[in-house]
């Protein structure tokens, strides 16, 4: 997954800094649909979508950093907010009775 897609302006694109890209995306995407949520609503609110873009985005670059580029900074760096996504997820399940029933 390392061979040259494409190069454009000097950037070198490969399947894995296209996986790369996507979990920055997601990642960084979070904030825009956080702020939306929090326009709609009045106050400032973290819907839940904002954890699923959280916990995918980190998984994606996780991958990235684990598999396309062997990274341990990179690794150090998404490892963290990937659990702390996933137990804010698992706090917002708790806290919604729907949820708990299916």
């Amino acid at each position: 997954m390392n061979e040259v897609i494409f190069e454009a302006i000097g950037v070198v694109v490969t399947p894995w800094k296209l996986v790369g890209y996507a979990g920055v995306l997601l990642f960084a995407g979070r904030w825009v649909v956080q702020v939306a949520a929090s326009r709609k609503a009045g106050r400032p609110t973290v819907p839940r979508v904002f954890w699923y873009m959280s916990i995918s985005g980190s998984l994606l670059l996780l991958l990235y950093f684990i598999f396309g580029k062997n990274d341990s900074v990179g690794i150090l760096s998404n490892l963290f907010p990937v659990t702390i996504a996933s137990y804010n997820l698992f706090l917002d399940f708790q806290g919604h009775p729907a949820a708990r029933s299916g």
